[in-house]
């Protein structure tokens, strides 16, 4: 039977990994808010903008881009739990995870653009750095798999 030499995992893995974890935890938070047309917390996510107006503009998108965000944000924290527990596999779910966000954010960046009132303030660049982030953790993870640090 093969031996599996254990090497401690950089410090730098520990960080982006529960760094990523906390923000794709909130992608998955806001989802389910979201789905769940929690009013109050939309409210609060965005004062001083009706709720129905953001559900209305949610529920507008075709089904390529509804499932396109939650691949997006589900894979996402998959790929961080991943990240994690140093598995290879973390690369395929950010991978995923970036092709939702193509499906749901392209559709809303160039087909559909929100209306005005929720693309006010950090709400204009919000899905920029969604992408950012995105790209980010999709390029680490395949920079950690090549190192051989994810197994």
């Amino acid at each position: 039977m093969e031996q599996v030499q254990g090497t401690r995992a950089p410090v730098h893995l520990w960080i982006v990994g529960l760094v990523s974890l906390l923000w794709n935890s909130f992608g998955c938070y806001d989802y389910l808010m979201t789905r769940m047309r929690n009013t109050d917390y939309l409210s609060s996510a965005m004062p001083g903008v009706d709720p129905k107006l953001m559900l209305d503009y949610v529920d507008s998108f075709p089904m390529i881009a509804q499932a396109g965000w939650g691949l997006g944000v589900w894979g996402a924290l998959l790929g961080s739990i991943l990240l994690l527990i140093r598995s290879r596999h973390a690369v395929l779910a950010f991978a995923l995870s970036f092709l939702g966000m193509i499906l749901s954010l392209g559709y809303q960046l160039v087909l559909a653009p929100p209306p005005p009132e929720l693309n006010q303030g950090a709400m204009a660049y919000m899905p920029y750095l969604i992408i950012l982030v995105g790209v980010a953790l999709l390029y680490y993870s395949h920079v950690q798999k090549k190192k051989g640090v994810l197994r």
